[in-house]
């Protein structure tokens, strides 16, 4: 039986490893950081947390005797992406990067790029003042000290009730509808829509609501991605591991 691990945390990640349920010829692992405090239960085996780096990825791999490894992670996560990339090179095991398909800039979209957060908190005093941002909270600290700007903050975890008050919170998880958002963006009066290019069709709703209500989106680009074979949907990365494992 071949064992294969997943690096997840995402719906493409959990999209997999239901597709692979019914497979009595592998064993699938999916690894969670942890970040979420109430993960959704996936087929197969789960773990939770790091593995300490590149070495300790290392470790799991051959004393686990991974046979193939899916990196599932999140776009952004360019730091897990490359010690996945060091980790399974040293290891010996063949690896996928498996992320969503990006954003395709469609016309009546605004958008306006940004390197990373700090260029996007920047931005903003010259485009609007009240900022719907949705760039999760590893970033929210670039934005900490713009005053006079209004934001609605969305998040799938809770970030606490210590905030400004010119800040106001949301937690929800995706998917979302356009109708839905462009209700939200009406609601709270925003100008501006902070996000990341995370792609997929999950939080895609809000860049469609953004352009019907022809607000200008700042976008945070996608680092690059690693090295190596890449997938954007479940069944390419089903026909790779059909050809991985023989």
């Amino acid at each position: 039986m071949n064992r294969v691990l997943i690096l997840g945390g995402t719906a493409e990640a959990a999209a997999l490893a239901e597709a692979l349920s019914d497979r009595s010829d592998l064993e699938v692992i999916t690894s969670l950081a942890g970040r979420t405090r109430s993960p959704e239960r996936l087929p197969g085996e789960m773990r939770i947390g790091g593995f300490g780096g590149v070495e300790g990825l290392v470790s799991y791999l051959k004393e686990y005797s991974i046979d193939a490894l899916i990196d599932a992670t999140h776009p952004f996560a360019a730091q897990m992406n490359n010690q996945a990339v060091l980790a399974a090179d040293q290891a010996g095991v063949p690896r996928l990067r498996l992320v969503r398909s990006p954003w395709k800039k469609q016309p009546g979209d605004r958008w306006i790029e940004a390197v990373d957060a700090a260029e996007a908190a920047r931005l903003l005093p010259g485009l609007g003042s009240r900022i719907f941002l949705t760039t999760g909270q590893k970033d929210l600290g670039a934005f900490a000290d713009l005053d006079g700007l209004w934001f609605l903050i969305r998040t799938i975890e809770p970030i606490g009730d210590r905030l400004p008050r010119d800040r106001f919170h949301l937690s929800a998880r995706g998917p979302f509808k356009e109708e839905e958002e462009a209700g939200l963006m009406q609601e709270h009066r925003i100008d501006v829509l902070v996000t990341k290019a995370s792609g997929g069709d999950a939080t895609y709703a809000k860049i469609s609501a953004a352009r019907k209500l022809a607000l200008p989106v700042v976008m945070i680009q996608c680092p690059p991605p690693p090295p190596g074979p890449i997938a954007h949907r479940t069944d390419a990365a089903l026909t790779w591991l059909s050809h991985v494992t023989g």
